[in-house]
């Protein structure tokens, strides 16, 4: 699948997602976590195994993606209200140039880690169609919940799946 593709995939999947107006939680079964092989903005490589022992927060953002801007003051939020938690926040920047992305840290300093996805090749494995897409991970590395489209994650919904997850690690 070609990068324009991919992005024009994603746009519509997001217009469709969006025209709902809520998210959509989907729990799942305890299955494995497909695998995550990317790099943060320093260029290191990082995988899930990177987090093992933690919850994971992995959202699937763009830049360009209204309501995945609008969701990452929430997500910086939980992370100041989860400080001394197991509990790992991830960003993962989809089909998009590390130059977009730090432009945008530029305006919106974010204290958890962001990853680049540059070739979009985690956002096929993870079958996102949609933008923001987010996938919630015990501990032991076990998919637990997918919340497709944007939420505020230190309040309602988001935390109490948050809240949930770390109250069953696994």
């Amino acid at each position: 699948m070609s990068l324009n593709r991919l992005l024009a995939g994603l746009a519509l999947g997001w217009i469709l997602s969006t025209g709902a107006g809520a998210a959509t939680f989907e729990a799942r079964s305890s299955a494995p976590a497909p695998a995550l092989q990317a790099h943060d903005l320093a260029g290191k490589p990082r995988t899930l195994a990177d987090y093992r022992g933690k919850a994971v927060l992995l959202n699937f953002w763009a830049s360009w993606c209204p309501p995945c801007l609008q969701e990452m003051p929430s997500m910086e939020r939980l992370r100041l209200k989860m400080a001394g938690r197991p509990l790992a926040i991830v960003a993962i920047s989809s089909a998009e140039p590390a130059a977009d992305v730090t432009g945008y840290l530029a305006r919106m300093p974010l204290g958890f880690d962001i990853l680049l996805d540059s070739d979009g090749s985690n956002t096929r494995r993870w079958k996102v169609f949609a933008m923001p897409t987010t996938f919630l991970i015990d501990a032991s590395g076990q998919l637990r919940q997918v919340i497709t489209g944007a939420i505020d994650w230190d309040s309602g919904e988001g935390l109490e799946a948050v809240e949930a997850l770390l109250a069953n690690p696994r």
